[in-house]
C-alpha cells in the first residue's frame, strides 16, 4: 500500500502525466475540471517553489502546465525526485 509522504506524492498520484520535456511538464486531473478552489490550492502549492518559473492551471480542461529551468530545479532534492518520477511515468517524453 502506498502512503503519500508529501503533498507532491499526493499530487503526482492523483494526476495523469501527459507529457514531459526537461523544463516543461503537463499534468491532467479530472478533479480539477470545474473546481476553481482546488485549482487555486494546486497553483499556490506548486508556485511556492522558487525553482519553478511558471504554473498554469486550466480548470476547464483539468490541465496543469509547469515550466522551470532544469538546472535550477535540480538544486532541490525533493523536486529532483518528483521530476525523475514524472520522467519515467509520462505518456509522452521529449
Amino acid at each position: 500500500m502506498f502512503i503519500p509522504t508529501s503533498k507532491w506524492d499526493f499530487i503526482i498520484r492523483s494526476v495523469s502525466i501527459s507529457s514531459y520535456l526537461p523544463g516543461r511538464i503537463r499534468l491532467h486531473s479530472k478533479k480539477l475540471i470545474g473546481n476553481a478552489e482546488l485549482g487555486r490550492k494546486v497553483y499556490a502549492y506548486i508556485a511556492s517553489y522558487k525553482e519553478i518559473d511558471k504554473v498554469d492551471i486550466n480548470v476547464l480542461t483539468g490541465s496543469v502546465l509547469i515550466t522551470y529551468r532544469p538546472q535550477l530545479l535540480r538544486t532541490n532534492g525533493e523536486l529532483v525526485r518528483v521530476e525523475n518520477y514524472i520522467r519515467t511515468h509520462a505518456e509522452r517524453r521529449g
